[in-house]
């Protein structure tokens, strides 16, 4: 493990006092490209994703220890956990979202859309009503680098979607992306953020607590750093998101207040850790731990 100088920078007064350690550790490396860190506190492990490598990797928090989780993974990306603490994943390569079950064994959750397959499902989020939502841009159908070859997309479109709990009914929830890629839930699930990487930046959405519709689009925050992949947010609704420089954070107006930096382009953060004040950042070819004044928001397995 490796430690290194922890460079925050406050561009806003309302940023004072989210920093922590003085130092940031690089607790692993050697992916080709580290992606979807989710942290699993029945286990006190973190799992990610290293894509072009075909194989997520885990880090045990008790002892530092890195191995293989699966390999192959079916190129994997993003994961969350649902409220019973199982692990969901977006395949890019299988063009499937997967549930890991206690025994290992793995179900498909969605796979097409009115009988067209799915491009390659990048991240994914649970509500606490047990819905799973998930973007599908085409990157590993578009690149040999992420996926098992070039394929044409069955769709034809780049789209956000809700897979109901109840009857396994897939609906576009939103189809109006270039890229949709990172998101992530307000802390009471009004608002979803989604991030349109092409576009370099994140749409908020108004949602509807019944029904699971979206509404009232517009865009929250710009990208002066690359673009955007990655977010979460924090327990006092501030955005978190990954940037070509390190990870930038937004207050809930939408403005930029401070920034992470990281000698490596970023893709994606989580925060975990028994008390979620742990700030996981998977960028290029490393994971980067880093203890915070923040907690993450809750997620659906602790609501």
């Amino acid at each position: 493990m490796e430690s290194m100088v922890a460079e925050f920078e406050a561009l806003d007064p309302r940023f004072e006092g989210v920093g922590g350690d003085e130092r940031v550790e690089r607790i692993a490396t050697g992916c080709r490209w580290a992606e979807g860190p989710t942290y699993v506190p029945a286990g006190r492990y973190l799992v990610w994703s290293d894509i072009p490598n075909d194989r997520m990797m885990r880090w045990d928090e008790m002892t530092g220890a890195v191995g293989v989780f699966r390999s192959p993974a079916g190129y994997t990306n993003g994961h969350t956990l649902d409220a019973r603490g199982r692990l969901v994943s977006c395949e890019q390569g299988n063009r499937r979202v997967t549930r890991t079950e206690a025994d290992g064994s793995i179900t498909v959750l969605a796979d097409r859309w009115r009988g067209k397959r799915l491009n390659s499902p990048n991240d994914v989020v649970v509500r606490s009503d047990g819905s799973i939502w998930f973007t599908d841009p085409s990157y590993g159908i578009t690149s040999d680098y992420e996926g098992p070859g070039r394929a044409e997309s069955e769709i034809g479109n780049d789209q956000v979607y809700r897979l109901d709990p109840a009857t396994g009914e897939l609906t576009a929830v939103a189809t109006d992306f270039i890229r949709p890629n990172g998101l992530a839930f307000s802390a009471d699930e009004s608002l979803l953020y989604v991030v349109d990487t092409r576009r370099k930046h994140i749409r908020v959405f108004d949602v509807d607590a019944a029904t699971g519709e979206l509404s009232g689009s517009r865009v929250f925050a710009d990208c002066t750093a690359g673009s955007f992949d990655g977010i979460r947010l924090d327990d006092t609704g501030r955005v978190w998101a990954a940037t070509h420089e390190g990870v930038h954070c937004f207050d809930p107006d939408g403005t930029l207040i401070g920034r992470f930096l990281l000698p490596e382009k970023c893709s994606n953060l989580v925060f975990g850790g028994l008390k979620r004040n742990w700030l996981f950042v998977t960028a290029s070819s490393s994971v980067y731990a880093l203890m915070t004044n923040v907690r993450g928001a809750a997620p659906a397995y602790a609501r």
